[in-house]
């Protein structure tokens, strides 16, 4: 017998001969303490919590259901397409969709994006003959749409919001607007603030132009709507506007599906027709894949219609109605607290402010201290609360953003006892600053031609890489470090940082 010359590779085994369940589990109930807690209330990005009993028992069980049965191909796993139109249905009657529309079940938002880029992208090519397509958006909109750009080849034209209200203008996006444009974007509401776009209007341009229009009702597609039915006013913005060509809606945030799930909807079946990947040029079995991924579980399509089918329409009014409840609650308080000042008027579930110095004594007007602002972050964690801060953008200001939930109605009393208490103690610490000999050596630094060394000696300096799992107990001076980097460099660092995190060795 020759000898295996891979045998040396496998000296060192890949995993354990075999761990008992029970000690696994344990393991990784373990290594959850060190997370952010996702329900109780009291993390205010990322995570949205309806705050009912049973619901994640009853997603886990729907999951396990059909965590085995391949969403491939509904021809072999029928009851897939069966649980898919039933969301997507349900998603399109929500929002307005004219008849003969169409939609895809998705991965979560980014997915959603990217598929109605592809398929503008694919549109005006085939009836446009546009080869070097240009995406028109606010500079509010998501990354996830220049992450498409980046991805599919197309421009993005980024359009300035308006400073006071954080709106998209419809005027300069219609100025925009070219032969090359594929795409325009509106959101419905923007992450940043929690505003709504004036979608009518951008829609309209588009429509003028022969250009489809998307909305990034990734947030609020699933929250507006049943504010609308819970009393509140809520402009339109869905297909009651006959501009808007596609809308993409997440289950996962207001729908308080588990992550990840989404969907994303098309006026009609010919534009949907451009996002599916078909291909018969191999040996195998024929692919036609309507979304980024082939193979993939049907549990979170499961889950996501077995959750939406519990709460029930009466179950979402309730819902949203709570949220507005602590969206009041919050901002009438905040506006009244020195110092504080909301960016906006948020619409949708999400609030931003910032923390002014020299503020009027109404708190309108001041200058946005972008240490004590980052100072508050941090003392507001050491309470077991998290604001994600958001740093300063092509003249936006810095700012802490929340996302409510239900779950925060009975919290937010809590909250707004801490943070008074937080700013003071954030107050007294020493100002965060940025070595100005740093931030005038990158301003002469070329991001892609920096080597590895380079990278971590600055991520080094900015104290990325010290304490557990190479955070800094205290993010105020990383940030602050941050905020004043060129763009370029800043995506650089972390690309670098993050990729430090996911590490062998």
């Amino acid at each position: 017998m020759q000898p295996d010359p891979t045998a040396s590779a496998r000296e060192t085994p890949a995993l354990p001969a075999g761990r008992p369940a029970a000690e696994i589990l344990t393991e990784l109930k373990a290594l959850r303490t060190a997370d952010a807690p996702t329900r109780g209330g009291r993390t205010f990005a990322y995570v949205y919590d309806a705050g009912r009993e049973g619901l994640d028992e009853l997603a886990a069980e729907a999951y396990a259901a059909y965590a085995t049965v391949n969403g491939l191909d509904p021809t072999v796993f029928p009851s897939v397409a069966r649980l898919e139109n039933d969301l997507v249905g349900a998603a399109a009657a929500l929002l307005g969709a004219p008849p003969g529309a169409q939609g895809t079940f998705t991965s979560g938002g980014t997915e959603s994006i990217l598929l109605a880029v592809k398929t503008a992208r694919d549109q005006a090519r085939s009836t446009r003959g546009v080869t070097d397509p240009q995406l028109v958006l606010p500079s509010t909109a998501h990354a996830a749409f220049h992450k498409a750009a980046a991805y599919l080849g197309l421009e993005p034209v980024v359009v300035p919001v308006d400073p006071v209200t954080y709106k998209a203008n419809p005027t300069a996006m219609a100025a925009a607007i070219t032969p090359r444009t594929a795409l325009v974007v509106a959101s419905a509401p923007s992450y940043a603030h929690g505003v709504i776009d004036p979608v009518a209007r951008i829609a309209e341009a588009a429509a003028e132009h022969e250009v489809l229009c998307h909305v990034d009702a990734c947030i609020g597609g699933w929250l507006l709507p049943y504010l609308r039915r819970s009393g509140r006013t809520v402009e339109p913005f869905d297909f009651s506007l006959p501009g808007v060509t596609s809308i993409s809606v997440d289950l996962h945030k207001y729908g308080y599906a588990d992550k990840g799930a989404s969907v994303v909807l098309y006026r009609n079946a010919e534009l949907r027709r451009h996002q599916y990947f078909a291909h018969a040029g191999w040996p195998g079995y024929p692919v036609v894949n309507p979304t980024v991924q082939g193979t993939k579980s049907a549990g979170l399509l499961a889950q996501a219609w077995a959750v939406l089918q519990h709460i029930g329409e009466d179950g979402y009014t309730a819902l949203a109605a709570r949220v507005a409840e602590a969206s009041d609650h919050l901002t009438e308080a905040l506006r009244t607290t020195p110092d504080i000042h909301i960016l906006g008027e948020p619409e949708a579930g999400l609030v931003a402010f910032t923390v002014l110095t020299s503020a009027t004594p109404d708190g309108t007007t001041g200058t946005p201290d972008l240490s004590l602002l980052l100072h508050l972050a941090d003392e507001m964690r050491v309470r077991g609360w998290y604001l994600q801060p958001q740093l300063s953008f092509d003249g936006l200001p810095p700012n802490l953003h929340l996302t409510l939930t239900p779950a925060t109605v009975d919290r937010v009393e809590a909250l707004l006892t801490d943070l008074p208490e937080a700013l003071t103690t954030a107050r007294t610490l020493p100002p965060a600053t940025a070595d100005p000999a740093l931030t005038d050596l990158a301003a002469t630094l070329a991001p892609d031609t920096l080597t590895p060394e380079d990278v971590a000696g600055i991520l080094a300096f900015a104290g990325l890489g010290e304490g557990s799992d190479g955070l800094p107990e205290r993010m105020a001076p990383v940030l602050f470090l941050l905020d004043a980097l060129p763009g370029r460099l800043k995506e650089r660092l972390l690309t670098e940082f993050v990729g430090s995190v996911f590490r062998l060795g």
